[in-house]
């Protein structure tokens, strides 16, 4: 039996033009996704992946859909397991100053150990992503208590 998928909604005071380069820019995801990028040309059928500072690929995909500042769908592969792949969709919703954004995690292959992974994940990449683009300060979720690094999980 597959998982179902999960869904993320959040409201962030910003702009559908922000929120756009908040998910593609990786310079702008460094600052909330714990150092990490999501680099790619962002054009239907192009390859992305969401790396770290040192080259190392936490996740990578394909680029399924893409209308900007609305809607983006990407594959979402775990780099030990390539056949663990699941589709994440982005979808905004402006909203007067605010755009709501729905993150939907879903697709999940059966035995997979992407929805544990993810579910710690995406909780921790949208508050800091909302904290960086209401402040300009994001949050530093991404070390345990005692100040080690976490995993990057989504």
């Amino acid at each position: 039996m597959t998982k179902p998928d999960q869904v993320y909604t959040t409201f962030i005071r910003t702009s559908p033009e922000k929120l756009w380069e908040a998910i593609t820019n990786p310079e702008f995801t460094r600052q909330y996704w714990a150092g990490n990028a999501n680099i790619s040309d962002w054009k239907k059928g192009s390859k992305w992946e969401h790396s770290g500072e040192t080259g190392t690929v936490h996740v990578f995909g394909t680029v399924e859909e893409v209308i900007p500042l609305k809607r983006l769908v990407l594959s979402w592969v775990n780099p030990s397991d390539l056949n663990d792949v699941s589709r994440v969709t982005f979808e905004m919703i402006p909203l007067n100053d605010t755009v709501q954004l729905n993150v939907v995690h879903g697709d999940f292959q059966v035995g997979s150990s992407m929805p544990d992974s993810v579910s710690k994940g995406w909780p921790k990449v949208l508050s800091g992503m909302k904290s960086y683009l209401e402040s300009g300060i994001g949050l530093n979720i991404w070390r345990d208590t005692g100040g080690n690094s976490l995993q990057c999980a989504g």
